[in-house]
């Protein structure tokens, strides 16, 4: 039987809590998006981004809830931190 590879709620709340964003313990992808995007700065921005990115070429399949939140909260907050940030 072929186990396929998943990214879950609980994955995304262990990535952003491993790459050292303060995420509440039990709260919804969104909810952790949400609390990633708070105070972006260039680390974080580009931390976030890299996760992103990864997720999304990975073989994984990320399930709807997760990609939902991340093209919700992290992806509209990513690109609006990098037009306010060029520039300069």
């Amino acid at each position: 039987m072929m186990h396929a590879d998943l990214i879950d709620q609980e994955d995304l709340l262990g990535q952003l809590k491993s790459l050292g964003f303060e995420v509440p313990t039990g709260a919804t992808a969104e909810q952790a998006c949400e609390c990633a995007v708070r105070g972006l700065n260039d680390v974080r921005a580009m931390t976030l981004r890299t996760m992103v990115k990864q997720m999304y070429t990975s073989s994984a399949t990320i399930l709807p809830a997760v990609r939902q939140a991340i093209d919700k909260q992290l992806l509209p907050a990513l690109a609006e931190y990098q037009q306010s940030h060029t520039g300069r």
